[in-house]
């Protein structure tokens, strides 16, 4: 009843968490998820691969990928506890094309500033998806004017900011890749939701044109 009730209206987030799982478990099997030469030979962001090789692949792949349990364990936890919350309200499609694009986003920003830099490293984990989806519920509580499901504007913005601020400073952290999620995410929930009060509007008007035609066709008939 409940859990089966549940597991319809969270699939999506539950099928990302198992995706997340499973590829740990077969990486660990086959080597050390802890080492960035293992990993970065099994689908790891690495900007080299990308400018010369052009293994663009590698912005999503490295998505999926995480350096030990710890690792995967945390971002499962949030991504649970965030995105089943996010695709309740926004529904499995738009809720896994926000997902997408927060994951893409992160990759791309994370090796562009990578270039820009010259600080390379091997890149990988859901982190930048994750903080898409955290942005994405930003905008959903703004929507719903500061305070949706016990969680307000100001809290989730304090929980961003000092997310960041330890991100920056401490070591072995892709900050980039997370701001790149965070405002991809956000921007791709201001697009689906407002499509979605678009639709919404567009119907109304449409359900009052056609009583309208209705009526006056009504009066016609009378006259």
């Amino acid at each position: 009843g409940i859990l089966w009730k549940n597991i319809r209206a969270e699939y999506v987030t539950i099928a990302l968490v198992t995706v997340n799982v499973i590829t740990y478990l077969v990486l660990e099997w086959l080597g050390d998820t802890t080492n960035g030469f293992f990993m970065a030979e099994h689908g790891a962001m690495y900007p080299d691969f990308i400018r010369i090789n052009h293994e663009w692949w590698r912005i999503i792949t490295a998505g999926f990928l995480h350096f030990g349990a710890v690792h995967l364990v945390n971002n499962m936890v949030i991504l649970y506890c965030m995105g089943s919350r996010l695709e309740r309200v926004t529904g499995h499609l738009k809720y896994f094309l926000i997902y997408l694009v927060s994951l893409i986003g992160a990759g791309l920003l994370s090796y562009g500033m990578m270039l820009r830099t010259g600080d390379y490293a091997v890149s990988a984990g859901a982190s930048g998806a994750i903080f898409g989806v955290i942005g994405g519920f930003l905008w959903i509580v703004i929507l719903h004017r500061g305070r949706f499901e016990q969680i307000t504007t100001r809290g989730i913005m304090m929980m961003i900011v000092l997310t960041i601020y330890y991100g920056f400073s401490s070591a072995g952290i892709d900050n980039w890749g997370h701001i790149g999620g965070l405002l991809a995410g956000f921007a791709a929930t201001v697009i689906t939701e407002t499509v979605k009060n678009i639709d919404f509007v567009s119907k109304n008007l449409y359900t009052e044109s056609s009583m309208f035609h209705k009526a006056t066709d009504g009066t016609k008939r009378r006259l």
